[in-house]
């Protein structure tokens, strides 16, 4: 056991720790900070698609050095200049939003979030679920078409500066009078976020899918687009046949019910109850025991 421990303090003895004063716990602090607001922010854009892609090439870079692969390390010694432009170049419209939106972060509530009390987390109210189903089946029994777009997690502020303005709650009466023929804001889509109608006149990309049926038309293949590249949930109503379709993951189902498109916003709707009290749960526990104990 001495031996270990002459071992140890010697090889000890050689390590010199630095000294840590309270400005490096601050720069600690404050880096960690926004390389968290970084990795959330992120998180819900269409350039977290693209930083998996670039750590996927990190990664393939990481093994050609390690195999010493000198050809392709040649090659991106070459080009790394190039490929920093590009960078750039591609995250061009996230770096500028996220600049924006740390103008209007209130820094010291995401820092102290005190909420008290439960609350119930979702992305629209269930009144808003029944407003849609009930305009998208009125407009198919019209023969209205229709194009709404219900923004999840990935942000549409790219396709909302496209359409109009309206930011207006949402009802059926408002999109059966956004969608009515021959009024100034029906061609196109409507993108809601939250319980909000954000924006309509909107265009949305084209779907490239060659196995979509040719019967359908620009508005179905709009719809199906944007739920390519996004994690939106579109839906579709045909002015030709009425009937209701609902486009995600790239993916279009046609026809769908009504109680089948309820359960499709009821898991967009994404509710959950959230306790942010947990000091009253604690003492009302404690409460309630004590209570017990002078029976």
């Amino acid at each position: 056991m001495l031996n270990i421990a002459d071992i140890l303090n010697r090889y000890l003895s050689h390590i010199n720790m630095p000294s840590v004063n309270i400005i490096d716990v601050i720069e600690i602090i404050l880096i960690s900070f926004f390389v968290y607001q970084f990795m959330v922010w992120i998180k819900y854009t269409r350039a977290y698609t693209v930083l998996k892609g670039l750590l996927i090439i990190g990664a393939f870079l990481l093994i050609a050095y390690i195999f010493k692969m000198n050809t392709i390390l040649w090659i991106v010694s070459n080009l790394a200049g190039a490929l920093i432009t590009a960078i750039v170049v591609i995250f061009q419209p996230e770096l500028r939003k996220v600049v924006e939106q740390l103008g209007q972060k209130k820094i010291m509530s995401a820092i102290l979030p005190f909420d008290p009390g439960k609350e119930i987390q979702e992305r629209f109210t269930d009144r808003t679920v029944n407003e849609l189903i009930r305009a998208c089946y009125d407009m198919g029994e019209a023969k209205t078409g229709a194009l709404i777009v219900i923004e999840q997690e990935i942000r549409l502020d790219e396709y909302i500066r496209t359409g109009i303005t309206v930011d207006a709650i949402l009802s059926s009466q408002l999109l059966i009078n956004i969608f009515e023929h021959n009024t100034p804001l029906h061609d196109g889509a409507v993108i809601m976020r939250g319980n909000r109608v954000v924006s309509a006149t909107c265009y949305l990309p084209l779907s490239d899918n060659m196995e979509l049926s040719k019967q359908l038309g620009t508005r179905h293949r709009a719809g199906v687009g944007i739920s390519e590249v996004t994690d939106s949930v579109t839906i579709i109503v045909s002015e030709e046949t009425g009937q209701v379709s609902v486009a995600q993951d790239g993916r279009l189902q046609r026809n769908v019910a009504s109680a089948q498109l309820r359960e499709i916003l009821e898991k967009a709707q994404n509710k959950k109850i959230v306790d942010n009290n947990k000091l009253r749960q604690l003492l009302m526990g404690r409460v309630k025991h004590e209570g017990k104990n002078n029976k």
